[in-house]
C-alpha cells in the first residue's frame, strides 16, 4: 500500500464531499433555486445537466447513454494509468493531480449510473426524494448530473462592432458547475502548469556521450 494512502485519502475525501453536497442539493432546493453568497457574484444555483462538465450536452437518449459508457471506460483508463504511475513512482504531483481527475470523473459518473434509479424528478416546485415509493425519475445510466456553482463575475455587454455577437449581453463566467467538475479542471490545470517537473527528460551530459564514443 506504499504510496497508495494520500491519492486513495484525495479521491475519498473529493467523492464524499462532491456526493454529500449533491445529495444535499437534491433534497433541500427545487430545480432553479439559488442562494446568493456574495451578492450576485458568488450563487449556489441548483440545476441539472445530461451531459458533460459545465453543463456541455449530447443529444437524446442515445446521447446519453452513450456519455455515459463513455465515461465507464475512461474511468477504468484513468484508475489503471494511476496504479501504473504509483507503482512506478511517478512524481508526486502527478499522481495526485491524476488523482483529482479521477475522483471527479467518478464522482459525475455516479450521478449519470445511479441518480436516475435512486431519486425522484427535480422540478421548478418539488424537491427530489431519495427512493421514492414510485421509483426514480428515469433508468440506470440515465440520470442527470447536478450542478451548483455559478460565479457570474462580469456583466456587460459585447461592443456593437463586434461581429454575431454586437450588443448581446456578456457574462463571464456563465456555465454552473459542481466540485467534480472542479477536481478534474484543477487537476488539469496544475498537470499544465507542472509538466516540466512531471515530465523531465534526461538530457546526455558530457559525460555520458563520451563514454558512449568510447564503448562505439
Amino acid at each position: 500500500m506504499k504510496g497508495f494512502t494520500k491519492p486513495l485519502i484525495l479521491i475519498f475525501v473529493t467523492l464524499l464531499l462532491d456526493q454529500v453536497l449533491k445529495f444535499w442539493i437534491k433534497l433541500n432546493m427545487t430545480l432553479g433555486q439559488e442562494f446568493h453568497i456574495i451578492k450576485d457574484r458568488v450563487i449556489i444555483h441548483f440545476t441539472e445537466n445530461n451531459g458533460m462538465a459545465f453543463g456541455l450536452e449530447l443529444g437524446g437518449e442515445m446521447g446519453k447513454l452513450a456519455l455515459s459508457l463513455f465515461r465507464i471506460i475512461a474511468i477504468i483508463a484513468i484508475a489503471y494509468g494511476l496504479y501504473y504511475m504509483i507503482r512506478h513512482k511517478y512524481h508526486r504531483g502527478l499522481i495526485l493531480n491524476v488523482s483529482l481527475i479521477f475522483a471527479g470523473a467518478v464522482g459525475n459518473i455516479i450521478d449519470s449510473v445511479f441518480y436516475g434509479v435512486i431519486f425522484s424528478e427535480s422540478t421548478w416546485y418539488t424537491k427530489a426524494e431519495l427512493f421514492p415509493e414510485g421509483g426514480g425519475y428515469s433508468s440506470l445510466l440515465h440520470g442527470k448530473v447536478v450542478d451548483m456553482f455559478y460565479f457570474p463575475i462580469i456583466n456587460g455587454n459585447f461592443p456593437t462592432w463586434l461581429p454575431l455577437w454586437g450588443g448581446q449581453d456578456f457574462i463571464f463566467f456563465r456555465p454552473v458547475f459542481n466540485l467534480a467538475d472542479t477536481a478534474i479542471s484543477v487537476g488539469v490545470i496544475l498537470i499544465l502548469l507542472g509538466q516540466k517537473r512531471y515530465f523531465k527528460e534526461d538530457v546526455p551530459t558530457v559525460s555520458n556521450l563520451n563514454n558512449e564514443i568510447v564503448e562505439d
